[in-house]
């Protein structure tokens, strides 16, 4: 039996190791701390094993699948290690330049690097092949059309507080972030936003009850048009993966960006931990806290000034006493992508989320059962 090495049991990681292990699977659990690893699974399984690069190297065979739930900038030396000792690699992050390189090396070795397999990149993923099947597939298409695309998600409080966000983990990654540019498509033309705060819109959601929250561009939206197999003579006039937020947040963060904005340098960093510190004293979740996790996924084609296909991918979903709706949303994907690797159902090489119909299947049936919510809203039926 292949061994799976699961490394991390961080807050995003427990369900899908749980479901690895209750589906029948050998998995070895490593994490640097054996008492959070213990009191995550031990109830479990007893293959708990203090993780450190030197004591783990030894334990990785041919075939075996490691998963990399540590912090990115392990993922590429990992990676490299499993082509070294012939083993598969799945992660939930982005793909890195650095880990797209070892694509040639992976292929020639006959081994899968899967990575973007979480929430988001993941479940976005996957509803993003659903949606381009489809429209393919639909009598509106035409190559000739005008194409909208949209990829909003957050993690948000189920409860609002007057900050409009809560903390999980440390908030200094969330404000490192105010401070990254994007880039998307708007009205034709490329869109470069280097302050979120400066592209900040309303967007309705199509939820059962509708409701209405704050999105902005993030990172790169680009790239991810290839990805997801447009073709490049498509006319696209919007295409943009961005991050939602609740009603309110702009005004509730006003001086947060006015701050952020400021910063630079050492005393700039220091400063951002304090606030993150701060942050974390005021708005973290609390015991009886919940949070929630929406996505929207969406593609519009016009042709003359008329809509000819318009649908979105909506979930909504909240965590409760025995897991966060982000922890069961980014690890158990993770985990079907194990299993995929199992079954020989990704091909060799560096990639994402796959788009084979069967798998994006796979994928949503199983988030239908975490979500509360799940649907695909066609729009031309209303």
């Amino acid at each position: 039996m292949t061994t799976i090495h699961w490394i991390g049991t961080g807050l995003s990681a427990v369900p899908g190791i749980r479901r690895l292990i209750e589906n029948g699977h050998d998995v070895v659990v490593w994490n640097r701390s054996l008492d959070k690893a213990q009191a995550a699974v031990g109830d479990l399984t007893q293959q708990i094993r203090a993780f450190t690069l030197a004591n783990f190297t030894d334990s990785l065979d041919k075939g075996d699948i490691l998963v990399s739930m540590l912090p990115g900038d392990w993922h590429v030396p990992l990676a490299e290690l499993c082509l070294s000792k012939g083993a598969h690699f799945v992660s939930s992050s982005y793909i890195a330049p650095e880990m797209q390189a070892l694509d040639a090396k992976a292929k020639a070795a006959d081994l899968v690097l899967i990575n973007e397999v979480g929430l988001d990149p993941g479940i976005d993923h996957a509803m993003a092949h659903w949606l381009v099947a489809d429209y393919r597939a639909s009598a509106g298409f035409d190559a000739d059309n005008n194409l909208s695309f949209i990829s909003y998600c957050g993690g948000i409080p189920k409860t609002p507080n007057p900050f409009k966000y809560k903390f999980s983990w440390s908030p200094l990654g969330v404000l490192k972030a105010l401070r990254s540019p994007s880039r998307s498509i708007d009205n034709f033309s490329e869109l470069n936003v280097t302050r979120p705060w400066d592209a900040i819109s309303s967007y309705e959601a199509p939820l059962a009850t509708p409701e209405i929250f704050e999105v902005y561009p993030n990172r790169d939206s680009l790239p991810f048009m290839a990805e997801y197999r447009f073709d490049p003579a498509w006319k696209v006039q919007k295409f943009v993966r961005g991050t939602l937020r609740l009603k309110g947040w702009a005004e509730a963060w006003g001086d947060v960006f006015s701050e952020v904005e400021t910063l630079e340098g050492t005393a700039g960093d220091a400063r951002l931990q304090e606030m993150s510190d701060q942050f974390w004293n005021d708005n973290a979740y609390g015991e009886n806290d919940f949070d929630r996790v929406v996505m929207f996924v969406a593609l519009k084609a016009e042709k003359n000034g008329k809509t000819v296909y318009h649908k979105t991918y909506a979930m909504d979903a909240w965590g409760d006493d025995t897991a966060t709706a982000m922890a069961r949303l980014v690890s158990i994907p993770v985990s079907l992508a194990v299993e995929a690797v199992l079954q020989g159902d990704i091909a060799a090489g560096v990639s994402a989320v796959p788009n084979a119909p069967h798998l994006v299947a796979r994928w949503m049936e199983t988030v239908g059962n975490i979500a509360q919510e799940l649907h695909i809203r066609d729009h031309m039926a209303e």
